[in-house]
């Protein structure tokens, strides 16, 4: 098993900028690859960006040139550090685990970040 627990989300106007942090415990050797989601009410969760255990990356079209995600692989942290923020940004976010060795997806319970214009 794996415990994720995310930090950093919170109100911040149009322009600004915010990094979430991402730690996780537990089985963390079976993790691969680690990425940030988003979901607002009544749609579907989003990837948002992900990183694998070498450090590729892939971002979704709506955050590339603004965000950026990076993996501390001795603190078992994963990062997302948003700029330019916009309205639509506003989600919440959602820090997701894959584990190969298991084969499964681990979720945190997400961090509220919302853009005010």
């Amino acid at each position: 098993q794996v415990q994720l627990v995310e930090s950093g989300g919170g109100l911040v106007q149009a322009g600004g900028s915010l990094r979430l942090s991402c730690a996780a415990s537990g089985s963390i050797f079976s993790i691969s690859t680690m990425g940030w989601y988003r979901q607002v009410p009544e749609k579907q969760r989003e990837l948002v960006a992900a990183i694998t255990s070498g450090g590729i990356t892939n971002y979704a079209d709506s955050v590339k040139g603004r965000f950026t995600i990076s993996r501390d692989n001795a603190k078992n942290t994963v990062y997302l550090q948003m700029n330019s923020l916009k309205p639509e940004d506003t989600a919440v976010y959602y820090c997701n685990a894959h584990s190969t060795t298991f084969r499964a997806n681990y979720w945190g319970k997400g961090t509220l970040v919302t853009v005010s214009s």
